[in-house]
């Protein structure tokens, strides 16, 4: 018996003792139960490389010899987290075209890291829908799912529920065990980082310190804390279980889907993985079944700010709107709207040198101090967004969702041209006939006779079927802008290597990790498909 073990074991002794004298006593067998373990930002081509490699020692074990398959399973876009945790969740097709965007009804943006947005997205996407988590765990989702016990889930970062922290902090013996446990590994950690340092002190000064930071409390204290709060719902029999491993998606975005470090960090999630196997393996009586799958994956890509030294959105609102004769025609300003003065003349780099110097300054770097968020820009009622491999433009003169043949009467050859600029793959725009795909200048109608840069794809099919799926979200941008396979190659419009959120097949493509005798909607081909089959868990 491991240490983690028998701390498990004290705890539940005590745990039993505790609840006969105040809380009842424990579940009755009954109906079956599930826990969903989520490896975050972890592709099927990845998945494969890393059990042929032996980065996942026990669920190779699990598909070899335990009775378990993996099937495939497509995502849909756009390819991120937020968008399958709500399909999943709630069995909804959301409207939440990245992981930042601006909402044109609300007139404000959504910005998942930031507290509040994720609360608001779920209460009025699903508000009224049944959660599959409903009178169960999350630990590290974007929503709750109908959860009582919540912990660092996005939609409950100020407020986690009273049972999220009892549930999780009031096992003194389990918390105690994670802090001595987790201590011990962030002195090897350091321990390693200076050896690193001894063996290669210019590369390792260039990475700095900040990664290490981020390894330790992502990959040593909060994993340790998640795996342990779940063995503890798992001995006491909570119904529905889904906890999010952050560790691979982390590395992944800083240094590439396949770097060392990425892979690197996939054992120590094989070893999570192992330990809640076992404890849902001795609690029989609870009937828990496991399930493994990740929510999208992702691509490699250039940063595009190493491109041209800014952000896409400033270099859009610079070039494109900005400079003289780039303003909005219309009935009321048939020659064009002059700038305003004052702070719009500052915004637009025309206020005195050493006040604007100052401006631009806590505009790149301090950009919360002025109201903005990263990746975001906005002049002239047009905003421009950067969310990842994927970027969005709005026109707030409205807050109608706008089509092509709008943008063409007031811009006349923006979205051409937007899509020949450097670091732009392709842009997708409504147009009364449905989405119009341009790339390089050429559009494309986006039909069985032309399917534009998807026509080469085996599922080009259902990549068509996902833009539409986009391109009908009210909130999605009135440009999109996708950096796949654009001249300079792929490029995140965000400062990442890693990013995902668009249709490359590493995006695209994940999988779900589930006993033989499991019956799974076939093919998946998108998370919505989950739903019913976990929400049949809480009707047997």
């Amino acid at each position: 018996m491991s240490l983690d073990e028998l701390v498990l074991l004290i705890q539940r002794l005590l745990d039993r003792a505790i609840r006969r004298l105040r809380l009842g006593r424990a579940p009755l067998p009954g109906g079956r139960r599930f826990l969903i373990v989520q490896i975050d930002g972890l592709s099927q081509s990845v998945f494969e490389q890393g059990l042929a490699e032996g980065r996942l020692p026990f669920v190779r074990r699990l598909l070899t010899r335990h009775g378990y398959r993996m099937e495939p399973m497509a995502v849909g876009l756009p390819s991120s987290t937020p968008a399958f945790q709500l399909s999943a969740m709630y069995g909804v097709r959301p409207d939440i075209p990245g992981f930042h965007y601006h909402d044109k009804r609300r007139r404000s943006d959504v910005y998942f890291p930031r507290g509040g947005d994720a609360a608001w997205v779920e209460h009025t996407q699903a508000d009224g829908r049944r959660g599959i988590l409903e009178g169960g765990s999350a630990y590290g989702c974007v929503f709750t799912g109908g959860a009582v016990n919540n912990l660092w889930s996005f939609a409950m970062l100020k407020r986690p529920t009273a049972q999220g922290v009892v549930r999780a902090f009031s096992a003194v013996v389990v918390l105690a065990w994670v802090v001595v446990k987790a201590s011990m590994l962030t002195i090897i950690e350091l321990a390693r980082a200076v050896l690193r340092v001894v063996a290669n002190p210019v590369g390792e000064t260039r990475r700095g310190w900040k990664w290490l930071a981020i390894k330790v409390g992502v990959s040593v204290w909060v994993r340790q804390l998640f795996t342990l709060a779940v063995a503890r719902d798992l001995y006491a029999g909570v119904p529905a279980i889904y906890v999010n491993y952050l560790d691979y998606d982390v590395f992944a975005h800083a240094y590439g889907p396949r770097h060392r470090r990425a892979l690197r960090s996939l054992r120590r999630v094989d070893r999570s993985i192992q330990q809640l196997w076992r404890t849902l393996h001795r609690v029989p009586e609870h009937r828990y079944d496991l399930y493994v799958l990740s929510d999208h994956g992702q691509l490699h890509c250039i940063p595009y700010v190493q491109l041209l030294g800014r952000g896409l959105e400033r270099v859009l609102i610079e070039e494109f709107f900005e400079p003289a004769g780039a303003h909005v025609v219309s009935p009321e300003a048939p020659h064009g709207r002059r700038l305003a003065r004052g702070i719009k003349a500052t915004r637009s780099r025309r206020a005195p040198g050493m006040w604007q110097r100052f401006v631009n300054y806590l505009e790149q770097d301090f950009p919360s101090l002025l109201g903005e968020l990263p990746e975001a820009h906005e002049h002239d009622g047009v905003r421009v967004i950067g969310a990842g491999p994927n970027a969005f433009v709005y026109f707030l003169e409205t807050a109608d969702a706008l089509g092509l043949e709008w943008i063409d009467q007031r811009w006349p050859g923006l979205a051409d041209d937007i899509s020949r600029s450097r670091g732009v793959g392709f842009v997708l725009v409504r147009s009364a006939s449905g989405p119009v795909c341009i790339t390089q200048g050429k559009r494309h109608r986006l039909d069985r006779n032309d399917a534009g840069p998807f026509g080469a794809r085996p599922d080009r099919a259902a990549v068509l079927t996902y833009v539409r799926d986009l391109m009908a979200m009210p909130s999605a941008g009135d440009l999109v802008i996708y950096g796949h396979d654009s001249p300079d190659g792929n490029v995140s419009y965000v400062a990442e290597v890693g990013a995902h959120a668009g249709p490359s097949t590493d995006e695209l493509h994940t999988f779900v990790v589930c006993r033989r005798d499991i019956e799974l909607p076939r093919p998946i081909t998108h998370p919505v498909e989950l739903y019913p089959h976990f929400l049949g868990y809480g009707a047997a």
